[in-house]
């Protein structure tokens, strides 16, 4: 089959459709994606789409801080080595991995699953707002991070957080402004990440 050319057969274009609904995929991406597909070694197609099936059927969230896992509860919750008196609260599961690279934060975690957006129709009742309510309840934990994003959803987030629990007595704070406001967690690099867990201001 000479592959410079092929034809928008159903299951190519159905692809570039799937592809195109992928978060920063455009239409050329898209494209680019399937045919380098059609190219790929049949063993290593299976393997992608073997990897993308286990994801689906293997993965759940962590009864205890909502982080996605293959095990219940996770490894950061099961681990004896973590600071259960202290818990930072991020918007997303991603959020987790540049925290976790600093290296300086040995705390537990709480995903919330998105951020207070009215326009987007989202509520306090959309995240997992209750299942951090439920973990706050008696005196094990002393400090709440709030590492939500520096923008306007992710502040409205963290001050709702603050008030909700502020009657609780736990310590609430707020990540250093080494963040630059409109930034994501995802793309920041280690030191400044670190900074802004060491320079934690309370709220």
């Amino acid at each position: 089959m000479d592959l410079d050319y092929v034809p928008t057969a159903q299951p190519v274009s159905r692809l570039i459709d799937e592809f195109h609904k992928l978060p920063g995929i455009g239409p050329k991406t898209a494209q680019r994606l399937t045919y380098y597909l059609i190219r790929m070694p049949d063993e290593e197609a299976r393997s992608l789409a073997e990897a993308i099936i286990a994801v689906r059927d293997r993965i759940i969230l962590c009864s205890i801080c909502q982080n996605i896992t293959d095990s219940d509860p996770c490894s950061i919750c099961r681990s004896d080595k973590r600071n259960r008196a202290q818990i930072c609260i991020v918007a997303e599961p991603l959020d987790i991995l540049p925290l976790e690279r600093t290296g300086s934060y040995k705390g537990l975690y709480h995903v919330l699953h998105g951020v207070i957006s009215p326009a987007d129709g989202i509520g306090p009742d959309e995240l997992k707002m209750r299942e951090l309510l439920e973990r706050l309840k008696g005196d094990e934990v002393k400090e709440v991070i709030l590492a939500t994003n520096p923008n306007l959803e992710g502040e409205a987030t963290a001050m709702y957080i603050q008030k909700l629990i502020g009657p609780l007595g736990i310590k609430v704070t707020r990540l250093a402004r080494g963040l630059p406001f409109g930034a994501d967690l995802e793309y920041a690099d280690e030191v400044t990440l670190t900074r802004a867990l060491e320079n934690r201001q309370e709220i």
